[in-house]
């Protein structure tokens, strides 16, 4: 009987642990759920559920083609759900991005964490929706002297330029951009840090969600260079706010 009691007394304990948990949104967008990024978030959001959507999730590699960037267009990469990457254009995935935000406030979650380092414009959202892009801009250049040359990790090389343009355009004075995707391999985004280290950078930012914390950790050792995760730098943000 005490046995008994001590289970059903376990049980509620465990059933008002769960009603406990803070929930929020999560978009991506490739497709969820990320497998890759949350063993990296997970540890830093404790007591908080994150519901995962992607703006590809169900969409065909045929349908894909038709987001493909075109000349002129802001470019974003992201992962699918078979661990490839895909390149898209920014401008085509916006609408369904804004569906998943108005679901997410229906659905009641206190805040939408967006799983991508983009530039994005403004979303109508009536919880708090945290930007990693924003987020990384505030801490990199609060950090940054004046005269140090800030080094900046992308994955595509199609992404230099509005890379370069949009962190000059935060206040760096000097820039150095290397492209390497973190969906193919770890050696390349090593032997991409080691460049932006013989162009003079003196700290390194990993502009895209997809870096992970090992990646992170083996540049700081292989460069000897301050390293920004842009993921881990979100996941902190959100922490602080929902945790």
């Amino acid at each position: 009987m005490h046995q008994q009691q001590g289970c059903m007394r376990h049980d509620a304990m465990r059933k008002e642990e769960i009603r406990t948990l803070h929930e929020i949104g999560a978009i991506t967008v490739g497709q969820s759920p990320r497998v890759d990024v949350m063993p990296d978030l997970e540890p830093l959001l404790s007591g908080i559920r994150v519901i995962q959507k992607g703006a590809l999730d169900g969409m065909t590699r045929e349908e894909m083609k038709k987001i493909e960037p075109e000349p002129g267009d802001y470019v974003l990469v992201s992962r699918l759900q078979d661990g490839s990457s895909v390149r898209m254009s920014e401008k085509f995935i916006l609408p369904i991005i804004q569906q998943y935000i108005d679901a997410f406030n229906r659905q009641g979650v206190e805040g939408i964490l967006m799983l991508c380092t983009g530039e994005f414009p403004h979303f109508t959202s009536h919880i708090p929706l945290l930007y990693p892009q924003k987020l990384l801009k505030a801490v990199t250049m609060a950090v940054l002297e004046e005269h140090q040359t800030l080094g900046i990790l992308t994955p595509d090389s199609s992404q230099v330029q509005q890379a370069r343009k949009r962190w000059l355009g935060y206040g760096a004075s000097r820039v150095c951009v290397e492209a390497a995707s973190p969906y193919l391999s770890e050696q390349d985004v090593i032997q991409a840090g080691l460049r932006l280290k013989e162009q003079g950078a003196s700290l390194i930012v990993m502009d895209c969600i997809g870096y992970t914390q090992n990646m992170k950790d083996i540049v700081h050792r292989e460069t000897g260079l301050s390293v920004i995760l842009g993921r881990t730098v979100a996941a902190r943000i959100a922490a602080e706010l929902f945790g």
